[in-house]
């Protein structure tokens, strides 16, 4: 059963971005509720990476503003990333340190009193309980992405955001990845933000996706009726159209 989430999870009204001469973001407006499975997605230069810095209260909006479970940012940043998880499949591990003991590290980095019970319990939802011994030099880089996103759910967040979580990893670890994360939105109601240039694997995972061209959002919808509303069979589609568009325009 799904623990209780503030909902929604993120909101955004009016955000935007200028760098000198160029508005990199004009305007977004954006809502995830607790549970939902949301990829933002957009060819280079399409203003998501300004975007998604703007709704973690990295970077702040000229104009515009972002909630983060109901906390407004800037000013209660803090509280809210507390709420908030965040994974990469290009962030390294430690080599020298076990998995659990790494685990455990940022268990209490958390503030979690005893991190045991959540790492095992994060272990047995992605399959990798035999990883738990494991020396961070021994694992591959796809058992080293699965064990960040692992430690980015430790604390049960409101919001887990992963910048492209599957990249390179082999079938059955990207398998993992996607089913540990559908737990954990069923379970839990964690709402998840993902940014991919995989566009399989969005469609595999996301049930919403947010397209972002020029710095405003272009398409809301379920992956197979975006495609549609663009003429496209699939994501990869959509996502060449926009890329050749904006190529066109800049």
């Amino acid at each position: 059963m799904a623990v209780s989430r503030p909902d929604p999870v993120l909101r955004a009204s009016g955000l935007v971005k200028d760098y000198k001469r160029v508005r990199a973001v004009d305007g977004i407006d954006l809502i995830v509720r607790a549970g939902e499975r949301v990829g933002l997605l957009g060819p280079n230069g399409a203003g998501k990476t300004t975007t998604l810095m703007m709704l973690l209260g990295v970077v702040s909006p000229d104009a515009g503003w972002v909630e983060v479970g109901g906390l407004r940012l800037p000013r209660h940043r803090s509280e809210a990333m507390m709420g908030v998880g965040f994974a990469a499949g290009y962030l390294p591990l430690p080599e020298r340190l076990r998995v659990e003991e790494f685990l455990t590290l940022f268990g209490k980095l958390y503030g979690i009193a005893d991190p045991a019970p959540a790492i095992r319990r994060g272990l047995e939802r992605f399959g990798v309980t035999s990883l738990a011994r494991a020396m961070g030099n021994e694992l591959s880089s796809g058992q080293r992405t699965l064990i960040g996103i692992l430690k980015a759910t430790l604390h049960e967040p409101w919001l887990l955001v992963l910048d492209e979580p599957t990249a390179s990893l082999d079938p059955d670890v990207a398998h993992r990845v996607r089913s540990g994360l559908e737990h954990l939105t069923a379970e839990e109601g964690t709402a998840l933000l993902v940014t991919s240039h995989n566009m399989l694997e969005v469609e595999r995972l996301c049930e919403r996706v947010v397209f972002i061209s020029s710095g405003r959002i272009v398409a809301d919808g379920a992956p197979a009726q975006v495609a549609a509303d663009f003429g496209h069979d699939d994501l990869e589609g959509v996502f060449l159209h926009l890329a050749g568009e904006q190529e066109r325009t800049s």
